[in-house]
């Protein structure tokens, strides 16, 4: 993952704003104020990539950043009680817009605090992403704010959730604060888009 090469390129408030799939995709999706452009910004070694707000609910574009070979894209947190009934439809259509269409998906990253039981969307976004046959992993963010047994208890909670399911999903733990799993997470990204590039090659072939 070359992270010495990666701009801000473009949001997109609605589905027909969103260009074309030129490149495979690592999208990151989660809920309000979970943590995810904290993520981002330590996967890609900067501080301020992806805007950490103190606000929940504030993102209500889908946010693209180019690399060499691939886009990050950040989808809006889901989950915000206080945002109004009308942005949350806006927001369902923008996100459900951008799965219905045919992009170059290489991995979809699902955040989940690590702290808590994950919630019913994120259990729905879970199935989502598994039963539409999406390439996706979970990361478990706020690693740091856990000692040592309750991390272990968190991780336990949720393959337990996830047994019913017939295919492993992968889990990476993950702290902002001290960067720990950032590594791992940065060598599954490659993996999964080297393995869409070869995809892609033999579709064409």
């Amino acid at each position: 993952m070359n992270i010495n090469n990666v701009d801000f390129e473009y949001a997109a408030g609605k589905a027909i704003q969103l260009m074309e799939s030129t490149l495979p995709e690592v999208v990151f999706s989660g809920r309000s104020n979970v943590g995810k452009s904290s993520l981002i910004n330590k996967l890609v070694n900067r501080k301020k990539l992806a805007r950490v707000s103190a606000t929940p609910g504030k993102t209500a574009t889908i946010n693209f950043f180019k690399l060499d070979s691939f886009r990050l894209v950040d989808l809006p947190g889901y989950g915000y009680a206080k945002v109004s009934q009308s942005e949350k439809r806006r927001w369902a259509e923008l996100v459900e817009g951008y799965f219905a269409q045919d992009r170059n998906f290489a991995l979809i990253i699902q955040i989940v605090d690590m702290r808590h039981k994950p919630t019913a969307d994120d259990l729905d976004m879970i199935d989502f992403l598994y039963h539409s046959n999406l390439p996706f992993a979970i990361v478990l963010t706020k690693k740091d704010k856990l000692n040592k047994t309750k991390q272990q208890e968190s991780l336990q909670q949720i393959q337990e959730l996830l047994k019913d399911y017939e295919n492993e999903i992968p889990l990476f733990p993950f702290s902002a604060l001290n960067g720990e799993g950032t590594e791992e997470i940065r060598q599954y990204i490659d993996k999964c888009v080297e393995n869409t590039d070869t995809i892609n090659v033999d579709k064409k072939e």
